[in-house]
């Protein structure tokens, strides 16, 4: 490593959870605004993996842990999507016995571990004066974790669900939407070729926001969310009435993967947790497909319509960001420079209303950010309001 007595700081910055379009770009904008206002960036590799299994030793291939960043390896990666320092859904702080490293498995013997001691030793062996973890609740919760054992964290918010509180915008949801109301569009000849309904699952396991705005956009006639558990046999109606006042004769339901109609439970690919809590979601579409399907001579004359279902899953997740997720990580990285020269710490980067802002890091643990239903859905219709947009941020329902 360099001579520390010749730069400002050491700054680390991380992405944890899912990949989403516009993480390059904020390790980027970080990286180069920090190496010229002096210090030097450490890119830890696999999020918070790369603080829980680095060795000690200067003699220890370190390498899958972390890497000094540079303005020509960055400005390399900056245009693309995903994240080059890679992922993982590491919790330092429950660290199942399989999974202590193995250099550390004789002081970690529970079936569950806090190895946050270790994350404190590693980050000091490092030399990090400041830490900017990318994530989303999940990743961002155990970067309050660490602010409040006293490391100085300024946090960017990510997820396309668009659901960590205290700000309007995640990097990766608008790529995220816009690429759902393209897909959509596309699967739409298909569906009004052969006149059926057309059921497209997209991500949320709590909050429905990935569903309502292109529903609200105009790719889907209805969309059902986490925040409402609706009626199988009224979506079914719905979308028959959709279907028969199309000429081409087909509908259209954007299906949060979280969605559970009234009565039902969570749909899952695995019963396995991460470290998170979360089990897998997965099939929720071909659940209420199925469905559809059984009761549409219900609602048709006695006659069945056919589906064609389809998860949308990496597919909007992967590739290039689109313009706003290219902006915004840019000003988000600036944004925590900043506040790193103001010696300030423990805050989230946001945006409020329609500008940049900072808020107290601590909001990332306060409460869940759910859509309105009350404001913004529409229950007995299933799809959104389409009204009073005065005033509203950028996305419409995404402020808190």
């Amino acid at each position: 490593m360099s001579n520390i007595n010749k730069i400002k700081g050491r700054i680390a910055i991380l992405t944890g959870g899912g990949d989403v379009p516009g993480l390059n770009p904020a390790i980027r904008s970080v990286t180069i605004r920090a190496i010229r206002e002096g210090f030097e960036v450490i890119g830890i590799r696999r999020g918070w993996a790369g603080l829980v299994e680095l060795v000690q030793d200067r003699e220890a291939d370190n390498s899958c842990c972390f890497e000094i960043l540079t303005e020509n390896m960055v400005n390399r990666i900056g245009r693309t999507g995903g994240t080059f320092l890679h992922s993982s859904r590491t919790r330092p702080s429950h660290i199942a016995a399989a999974d202590v490293p193995l250099h550390l498995k004789d002081k970690y013997t529970e079936e569950m571990n806090d190895l946050t001691p270790e994350v404190m030793k590693n980050l000091d062996y490092l030399g990090i004066d400041y830490l900017i973890p990318i994530g989303g609740d999940d990743t961002l919760s155990y970067g309050v974790r660490l602010h409040h054992e006293g490391v100085k964290v300024i946090a960017i918010p990510k997820t396309m669900d668009n659901d960590v509180p205290g700000t309007d915008y995640c990097i990766g949801f608008s790529t995220c939407v816009t690429r759902t109301i393209e897909m959509t569009h596309s699967l739409r000849t298909s569906a009004g070729s052969h006149e059926r309904f057309l059921v497209i699952e997209v991500f949320g396991r709590y909050a429905g926001f990935t569903a309502l705005l292109p529903t609200m956009a105009g790719a889907a006639n209805r969309c059902v969310i986490p925040e409402y558990p609706f009626k199988m046999e009224r979506l079914c109606e719905l979308l028959v009435q959709d279907w028969f006042t199309n000429p081409s004769h087909y509908s259209v339901v954007l299906v949060s993967e979280g969605a559970m109609h009234e009565g039902g439970e969570m749909t899952f690919s695995e019963e396995e947790k991460d470290a998170y809590g979360h089990k897998k979601l997965g099939g929720n579409g071909d659940y209420i497909s199925r469905n559809l399907k059984e009761i549409s001579p219900k609602f048709n004359n006695g006659r069945k319509i056919n589906v064609i279902n389809q998860r949308l899953g990496y597919l909007v997740r992967c590739g290039n960001p689109d313009a706003i997720d290219s902006i915004v990580p840019m000003a988000y990285g600036n944004l925590a420079l900043n506040l790193i020269l103001a010696g300030k710490s423990g805050r989230l980067v946001a945006l409020k209303n329609g500008r940049y802002d900072n808020v107290p890091i601590e909001i990332v643990t306060s409460f869940k950010k759910v859509v309105d239903i009350d404001q913004y859905y529409n229950k007995d219709r299933l799809r959104p309001f389409y009204e009073s947009f005065e005033n509203k941020p950028l996305f419409i329902m995404a402020s808190d």
